[in-house]
């Protein structure tokens, strides 16, 4: 199976510009918000959610070339991604992503805050400057999803009660969201019609949230390596994802030990080995498929390129990880 330096192969040149691009745009006076900003650049980012913006611009171009809006555009998504990130850690508390210190470890909660404050407003004056009122409702939306998303999250903290539609829901807000919302954004700068502004929307849908269904298994079977975080972390902080709630409707004895929170020695290996003996990780399996098929069939309309072919190989490696 392809890498995802390897899928990104027909747009790997636009995304070295990109990185360089964002160094000069974050410009920041301030330098702890300059080395927060680092973060950008870490080496371990896989730049996915650029990368499919920069291949859906050039499928959809008639010659294969991309416009200075087009390569704005996937700037403004790594940096809404990246803010998100920043903030992602702050809520969880996390002190290393891909192995690197998080913003607020190496400095301090105020300034990661701040940091990505600071890139969410940089991505918002960038989009603003588009002049395209389309495009700016589309990732506006994303921005507040995003932050919908982490307060669903939190919301529902081991609450054994909440249904399927409640987790996709928040996990299309959290992940989901900018790749529907920006591969639509791509395709209205390049002047597509309605249907086709929809299915490309629906594909960075399925495919964001076959992305987060894989995650998820791979929180119950990855190991720390993979994951580059605790395996179980998720059900540890009484998130519930698709592979809890699934096996809550098999053994309704894991609800007990969610409700009060793992809080007896123990607790959590059991509630693991309820969720890895049950049927719910391949139900879960079989829901990422799903996501991933319709993803694929959203976008067979694109006419034949390099770009193309490299986005209807996005959903099978994002299964790919499974294996």
């Amino acid at each position: 199976m392809a890498t995802v330096t390897e899928l990104l192969q027909p747009v790997e040149l636009d995304l070295e510009t990109l990185v360089a691009d964002l160094r000069s745009l974050i410009g920041a006076e301030h330098p702890i918000l300059q080395a927060a900003a680092e973060h950008l650049f870490s080496a371990g980012g896989k730049r996915l959610r650029p990368g499919i913006v920069l291949l859906i611009s050039r499928a959809l171009s008639t010659d294969g070339s991309l416009s200075p809006r087009h390569r704005r555009l996937a700037e403004i998504t790594e940096m809404i991604h990246t803010a998100s990130l920043v903030h992602d850690d702050v809520v969880d508390e996390a002190s290393t992503r891909r192995g690197v210190a998080t913003v607020h470890s190496r400095f301090n909660h105020r300034v990661a805050v701040l940091a990505g404050d600071f890139l969410f407003a940089q991505a918002s004056w960038h989009l603003a400057n588009l002049d395209n009122l389309d495009v700016v409702k589309l990732l506006s939306r994303v921005i507040m999803d995003l932050a919908d998303g982490e307060v669903k999250q939190g919301l529902y903290r081991y609450d054994s009660g909440q249904e399927l539609d409640t987790y996709l829901e928040k996990s299309y807000c959290k992940t989901a969201s900018l790749i529907a919302n920006s591969a639509q954004a791509a395709g209205v700068l390049s002047d597509q019609s309605e249907d086709k502004l929809k299915s490309l929307n629906f594909f960075g849908r399925q495919l964001g949230l076959a992305f987060q269904v894989v995650d998820d298994i791979l929180d119950f079977i990855g190991d720390e390596e993979q994951l580059g975080k605790p395996a179980a972390s998720d059900l540890a902080s009484g998130y519930l994802t698709a592979p809890a709630l699934f096996a809550l409707e098999e053994n309704a004895s894991l609800g007990i030990l969610i409700e009060r929170e793992f809080s007896v020695e123990g607790d959590l290996e059991e509630a693991l080995s309820i969720v890895r003996s049950s049927c719910a990780i391949q139900r879960t399996r079989i829901l990422a498929e799903k996501f991933a098929t319709e993803s694929r069939e959203a976008i067979r309309w694109l006419p034949d390129s390099p770009s193309r072919r490299a986005l209807l190989e996005l959903p099978d490696f994002v299964l790919s990880r499974l294996y």
